[in-house]
């Protein structure tokens, strides 16, 4: 699930990677650009947000589990692997406390990359009822899972 507002520039980076999931939803915030086209390219469900209603989405989620991104993040290579290893596990076996996954994030500054120290949350089942803002709040219980998502800047 990503959310957008006007972010044409950067979204199909973040889509390009996700094009494994079974399911994309962008919700987006009333975008004048081309962020809706672009999203639509890639597969996605867009739903339009609603500002009465911001932490709800994740019951239009059709599946389990929702990864929560930006627009301007990527996953790598390793972490695409750790969520395909992770999907094909029975469905008891997906977490011990059935909650939250969380990943390490690496983030460019400039010509060089920023390790974020602690992992964030951003794999939660669908009934997942925490927030902080748009992405999951952070669960210190969550597993982490193998691989990073990148954050990119605007020049």
């Amino acid at each position: 699930m990503l959310h957008t507002k006007n972010d044409a520039l950067r979204l199909g980076r973040a889509l390009e990677m996700l094009l494994p999931c079974s399911e994309i939803l962008v919700v987006d915030h009333d975008s004048a650009d081309g962020t809706r086209r672009i999203a639509r390219e890639y597969g996605a469900r867009i739903v339009t947000a609603d500002s009465s209603n911001s932490n709800s989405y994740l019951a239009l989620a059709r599946h389990d589990w929702v990864l929560c991104m930006q627009p301007g993040e990527s996953i790598t290579e390793g972490l695409q692997a750790s969520l395909f290893e992770w999907s094909a596990l029975p469905g008891g076996d997906v977490a011990a406390d059935g909650s939250a996954f969380s990943v390490f994030v690496r983030e460019q500054a400039g010509g060089h990359w920023l390790e974020h120290p602690a992992p964030e949350t951003r794999l939660v089942s669908r009934g997942w009822n925490r927030w902080q803002g748009r992405l999951p709040a952070h669960d210190p219980s969550a597993l982490v899972l193998q691989g990073n998502l990148l954050r990119f800047t605007m020049p």
